[in-house]
């Protein structure tokens, strides 16, 4: 004896909201377990303390002055 089709469409539409549920839950979950494990921010470092470089007309290569 076959299912009405309304009682099938919504025996789909409860399972497809469940599972929705489920995956939502299961996203939130693995996003935490992401957030947990971030790297810290890379230190800054001050453009005047880097090495100027002057490009060699010889070889054309960049070395530091």
């Amino acid at each position: 004896m076959p299912l009405p089709a309304a009682l099938a469409w919504t025996i789909g539409a409860v399972g497809a909201a469940a599972m929705a549920r489920l995956l939502t839950k299961e996203w939130q979950r693995v996003n935490e377990a992401l957030r947990a494990h971030k790297p810290a921010p890379a230190e800054t470092v001050s453009r005047d303390k880097l090495p100027k470089l002057r490009r060699d007309p010889r070889t054309g290569v960049y070395r530091p002055e």
